[in-house]
C-alpha cells in the first residue's frame, strides 16, 4: 500500500522520529561525500501552483543526490491547468512517475490527487498547510536543543500555513506550543480546536505573554501568497506582532529565533533579530534538504 505526506498531523511519533533520525544519517553522508543514491532510476514529478525558492531547490537538488530525476511542472503548463480533472491527471502521472510533489493553493486538490494517484503524493505547501517545513523546523530544533520534548515554542504572526502545521505536530508531540495572532487572523479553527485537546496548545493575542520563557520564538510573513492586495489592512493588524529585541527579551536567554522564509525584513522580523547569533534561519533552510530527502526515501526507495 503506497504512502503519502499530506499532514504531519497524519504521523505518529514513531514515524517523525524516523524521519529526523534518517535525515542525520543522510545529512552526514552528504557532509563526508558518502555516495547513497536508493533512488537511483526514479522520477519526481513537481507541480506548481506557487512560485517557490526553497522547496524547488531542495526537492530537485535532494533527488539529485538520492539518485534520481526530478521534473518541474507549472500547473499553467500542464493539462490540469485548462481543465483535465485531477483524477485523470494523478492516475496518468502516475504511469508516468516514481512520486508527486505538489505546492499549490487548494488542499483539497492535494487531498483528492492522492486519492487518485497510484504513487507517493507529497505535500509540499498548501494554503492550509506546509508539513514539510514543520518536519524540517522540528529537525532543527534537534539540533540546537538536543530533542523536540520539552521545550516551550512561541509562534507570532498569522495564523497561516505554517501555524496550522505547527499546530498539528503539537497534538502529536511533546512540547508546548503558543501561538499570538490577532483577532481575525487565527490559525484554522477546526486544527486549533483539536490541538488544544490533544496536545499542549495555547493561544493569545499579546504576544509577549506567548513568548514569555520560551525556547524557541517562530515567525513568518503577515501576507501569504495570494494575499498581496490585503498587504496595507495585514500591516496595521500586525504592527504589534513584530518579532524584534524587546519581544525577544520575555522569551529565554538561550532563545532561538526561527523563520521559514522568505522573510518581509521590518515587517514580521527586523534586522537586528534575523541577522543575530540566535537567528538558525539559513540552518533551517539547509535542513529542508536532508529532511526531504529522509520523506522521500522512505516512500519510493521500495
Amino acid at each position: 500500500m503506497k504512502k503519502d505526506l499530506l499532514s504531519v498531523y497524519d504521523l505518529e511519533k514513531a514515524a517523525f522520529d524516523e524521519i529526523f533520525e534518517r535525515a542525520r544519517s543522510l545529512k552526514k553522508m552528504l557532509r563526508y561525500g558518502e555516495p547513497h543514491t536508493p533512488l537511483r532510476g526514479k522520477t519526481l514529478g513537481m507541480i506548481f501552483e506557487k512560485s517557490s525558492t526553497r522547496t524547488r531547490l531542495s526537492f530537485e537538488v535532494g533527488m539529485y543526490h538520492l539518485g534520481g530525476m526530478a521534473i518541474f511542472l507549472s500547473i499553467s503548463d500542464i493539462q490540469l491547468g485548462r481543465g483535465e480533472t485531477v483524477a485523470d491527471t494523478a492516475r496518468v502521472m502516475s504511469v508516468y512517475l516514481d512520486g508527486i510533489l505538489l505546492r499549490t493553493f487548494s488542499q483539497e486538490l492535494v487531498d483528492e490527487f492522492a486519492g487518485h494517484a497510484t504513487v507517493p503524493v507529497i505535500n509540499g505547501l498548501t494554503d492550509l498547510l506546509h508539513p514539510c517545513q514543520i518536519l524540517s523546523d522540528l529537525f532543527t530544533i534537534i539540533e540546537k536543543r538536543e530533542s523536540y520534548e520539552g521545550p516551550k515554542i512561541a509562534y507570532i504572526g498569522d495564523g497561516n500555513n505554517v501555524a496550522n502545521s505547527w499546530i498539528n505536530a503539537a497534538a502529536k508531540l511533546p512540547f508546548q506550543l503558543t501561538l499570538a495572532c490577532p483577532a481575525g487572523y487565527d490559525p484554522d479553527e477546526t486544527i486549533l480546536e483539536r490541538g488544544m485537546k490533544e496536545g499542549n496548545v495555547a493561544l493569545y493575542r499579546n504576544p509577549s505573554e506567548a513568548a514569555k520563557d520560551a525556547d524557541v520564538v517562530y515567525t513568518d510573513v503577515w501576507a501569504s501568497m495570494g494575499q498581496e492586495d490585503e498587504h496595507e489592512q495585514r500591516v496595521e493588524a500586525f504592527k504589534d506582532y513584530q518579532v524584534n529585541d524587546a519581544l525577544v527579551s520575555y522569551a529565554k536567554d538561550d532563545v532561538i529565533v526561527m523563520h521559514c522564509l522568505p522573510a518581509h525584513r521590518g515587517e514580521e522580523i527586523t534586522d537586528e533579530v534575523i541577522d543575530s547569533p540566535r537567528s538558525v534561519v539559513v540552518e533551517q533552510a539547509e535542513n529542508r534538504l536532508h529532511v526531504q530527502k529522509a520523506i522521500m526515501e522512505m516512500l519510493m526507495a521500495s
